[in-house]
């Protein structure tokens, strides 16, 4: 009699934790930019609702392609509006609940800046330095796979420095990546991310000028849901909670622009 019941036990407590199980994350592809500020958001959001989310970090353009190639993903958190864009146009992705459902949903607006180590033999971080020949080499992202890539060329070009810094420039598969470079002596300067050169090991280790913005265009980070989703109702509620006010303040402590409500 107690093998029974200690059988119905564990069956019982197996039918309990069965919903539990079978719960599925939240599945989220973000841009690299994201990598330093979004981990204690998804945690913060996991307190508040109970609904578990996981953070797939690369350029936009990888993580387009690989939505694109069936990846399946729920959330796209991109560091531009174009990518996203992309997949609504090919009925991957919508941006259902925002007034416009053919255009991504604005979560934030990242900024350009540039980075040095401390214990450069360099000028500190300006736009002199970029004019400065004992500039060997300057990190920056891909820009035909990573928008901050894009915006860093673009604010090359208004400087007319492009052409000369070319030859030196060391290209990574993304922000975080291009950030790692320079931390890392690999090169002796980056244009990187405001989020990344704000966490603290970037703090430590060196310091940033913000590069005018009037010098790219506005790098604009949009979010599309992912039509495959089968988590619609969770999706909603993590988009909600990106734009409420709490998280928004949040973000512009680590480096993003908070949208304006229109």
């Amino acid at each position: 009699m107690p093998m029974l019941k200690g059988l119905f036990s564990a069956i019982f407590a197996c039918l309990l934790a069965a919903p539990l199980a079978a719960q599925t994350p939240l599945r989220i592809a973000a841009a690299a930019d994201l990598q330093p500020v979004l981990p204690p958001i998804l945690v913060q959001f996991e307190k508040n609702t109970g609904i578990h989310a996981e953070a797939t970090y690369q350029a936009s353009a990888m993580l387009t392609t690989e939505i694109e190639n069936g990846a399946p993903f729920d959330l796209f958190l991109s560091a531009d509006l174009g990518y996203p864009k992309r997949l609504i146009d090919a009925g991957l992705a919508d941006a259902a609940g925002s007034p416009d459902s053919s255009t991504p949903i604005t979560y934030a607006i990242g900024a350009l800046v540039l980075w040095e180590r401390k214990d450069s033999h360099l000028p500190p971080p300006s736009l002199d330095l970029l004019r400065s020949p004992a500039l060997e080499r300057l990190a920056i992202a891909n820009p035909d796979r990573a928008p901050y890539g894009r915006a860093a060329v673009a604010a090359l070009k208004n400087l007319g420095l492009y052409d000369t810094l070319k030859p030196r420039l060391v290209t990574a598969e993304n922000i975080a990546q291009a950030a790692q470079f320079v931390d890392s002596a690999n090169a002796d300067a980056g244009l990187i991310s405001l989020t990344s050169a704000l966490t603290p090991r970037l703090s430590a280790d060196g310091e940033y000028f913000v590069v005018p913005r009037d010098l790219y265009p506005p790098i604009e980070q949009g979010a599309v849901i992912v039509s495959s989703t089968r988590q619609r109702a969770a999706v909603h509620k993590l988009l909600d909670f990106l734009l409420s006010p709490a998280i928004q303040s949040q973000l512009a402590k680590s480096g993003l622009t908070p949208v304006e409500k229109k």
